[in-house]
């Protein structure tokens, strides 16, 4: 008779301990290749059942489903096995099309409360207002979500709106590299200025987005400590997700949101929005005050909101200044676009007009930039840019599946599980994007876009994932490019950049994708881009105006 009694089995007891953990691995290494209905997509198991995937995913961040798509591209989607639950992958444009037009069904809706809360420290009671009718029907109650869907798409859909706000976010811009060519200006021997060029990118977007969405008086005008409180915040993402005593854990990124939330509610509490604060920023806080929000629930939400409007645009314009000026090629098309631009935006016969309905004319020191000529006549500097979105962003999409589906009538999603569309693993696709999309920053082309455009067979709109899709397609996309493109164009134009080592030359690093790829990737913290920066053909300079 089979007995407990380890003393009477005729193996010893560390022996027989180590035969059950091997018969408990051989078992679970065998369930996590168990289908939940015949449909399901291929399972990739780990070498660690179950428990593999995520902690791959923690230490390695978004090069992990990267790569994992890159191994399976044959795979359009493909299972991994999490305790609990399922992770589908999607590699494949068109089924990322079939999940977007699934939005009832597959939704990211219902995973924002929750990641709010631990991102932004959010309440429990502001958590419950944000979790109430997510996704109403015609006709039913709409919750904060709701409302503030329709507030921020109303806002930056296409239309006068948009016009204004990308208008003044761009002369805002400009205004931040005048008051950098005035210092350059000042400066004795005329040898220009030394920096991190992603740091002074970081800075001149912080400083500028927080003044043309906030006013003069905004919080980090009022506190200029917060702009680095800022970049800990974002750096620290990932820590505060995780959620586990973040005051400990993520000790710098916590400090940095709690300060950043201590000046947002001194700025709303003397009612600075109500007279600078531009109209969407207006409105985005009163949409949180017409739902409840506590005082420290609005600055939460305000933090987020400028987080949004900074972060995508500092670090893609770092990537795609860099690209243009270590490129001699590339910034010579680029500025015999510009000029073409500018010639073209303030013809000689329209002077007068102009002097008449602006009040100046066209000073000898400056180079006037039209807002829309940039955007429609700068082909080569919007190809380099979609480029630089292309090879930095390997954002996934994800979709919590709120019911049994059937994916494209083939792939049955368990309800309770994960989609997530991985974006890296489509950007990196030679088969959509031509021979040396695969290489990452090495295999950079910036005649890609310019090709692709001018082909008939054009690429699946869902391939290019760099603003999302479906109904989390980034409403703040033609917005963006608008303010990033008129500030390339501005730096472009009026200064020189080049390496701050011996001959000039300028190293453009590879991205850091071992971490969580919530926005475009920066390159590595030790992957330092020094420039020195001058005055443009070492002359007095030129000032940058920007018009319609």
């Amino acid at each position: 008779m089979f007995s407990l009694d380890t003393q009477q089995w005729p193996f010893s007891g560390v022996t027989t301990t180590a035969l059950l953990i091997v018969l408990l691995y051989a078992i679970l290494y065998q369930l996590q290749y168990v289908k939940r209905d015949p449909r399901e997509p291929t399972i990739v198991g780990s070498s660690i059942p179950f428990i593999g995937h995520p902690l791959q995913m923690v230490l390695e961040g978004g090069k992990y489903v990267k790569e994992l798509g890159i191994v399976h591209r044959s795979k359009q989607i493909f299972t991994l096995p999490v305790p609990g639950s399922r992770i589908y992958i999607v590699t494949d444009p068109a089924l990322a099309s079939a999940v977007q037009r699934a939005s009832k069904a597959l939704s990211f809706t219902p995973l924002i409360a929750d990641a709010t809360k631990r991102v932004m420290g959010l309440d429990a009671a502001t958590v419950d207002i944000v979790r109430q009718n997510v996704d109403p029907e015609p006709g039913e109650p709409r919750g904060f979500l709701a409302d503030l869907h329709d507030v921020i798409y109303t806002s930056l859909g296409p239309g006068p709106l948009l016009d204004e706000f990308s208008l003044d976010a761009a002369r805002e811009m400009a205004r931040q590299v005048n008051a950098f060519t005035d210092g350059l200006r000042a400066r004795p021997g005329g040898d220009g200025e030394t920096l991190d060029l992603l740091s002074w990118m970081q800075h001149l977007v912080t400083v500028g987005t927080a003044r043309f969405m906030y006013g003069p008086k905004n919080p980090i005008a009022a506190h200029p400590e917060l702009e680095q409180a800022f970049w800990d915040f974002d750096h620290g993402l990932g820590l505060l997700l995780i959620n586990v005593l973040p005051a400990v854990t993520a000790t710098k990124p916590y400090r940095g949101r709690e300060a950043l939330v201590r000046a947002f509610a001194e700025y709303i509490e003397a009612g600075h929005h109500h007279r600078d604060a531009a109209v969407i920023s207006r409105m985005h806080i009163e949409t949180s005050a017409k739902h409840g929000f506590s005082l420290d629930g609005q600055a939460r939400g305000e933090v987020s909101f400028l987080f949004a409007g900074i972060i995508n645009t500092a670090i893609t314009t770092f990537w795609l200044v860099l690209r243009i000026f270590a490129d001699r090629d590339i910034l010579a098309a680029v500025r015999a676009e510009i000029e073409a631009a500018a010639a073209s935006t303030v013809p000689e016969e329209e002077k007068e007009e102009e002097e008449e309905e602006d009040g100046k004319g066209i000073a000898d020191d400056e180079i006037v930039l039209g807002l829309d000529a940039v955007r429609t006549r700068c082909r080569t500097l919007h190809a380099v840019f979609r480029e630089c979105l292309r090879v930095g962003s390997d954002n996934y999409s994800t979709r919590l599946v709120k019911q049994d589906t059937l994916l494209a009538d083939r792939h049955f999603l368990a309800a309770g599980s994960v989609v997530q569309i991985s974006g890296g693993t489509m950007h990196a696709d030679e088969g959509i994007w031509g021979a040396g999309a695969a290489r990452g920053g090495a295999g950079f082309d910036h005649e890609r876009f310019l090709r692709i455009d001018g082909r008939e067979a054009q690429v699946h709109p869902a391939a290019f994932r760099a603003f999302g899709g479906g109904r989390t397609l980034c409403p703040g996309r033609h917005f963006a490019t608008s303010e990033i493109l008129a500030l390339a164009a501005a730096l472009v134009a009026v200064l020189d950049v080049e390496g701050d080592c011996e001959g000039g030359g300028l190293r453009v690093p590879e991205k850091n994708d071992r971490v969580l790829p919530i926005h475009i990737l920066e390159p590595r913290a030790e992957d330092k881009v020094g420039v020195r920066v001058r005055l443009r053909g070492g002359g007095p300079g030129k000032r940058v105006r920007i018009v319609a």
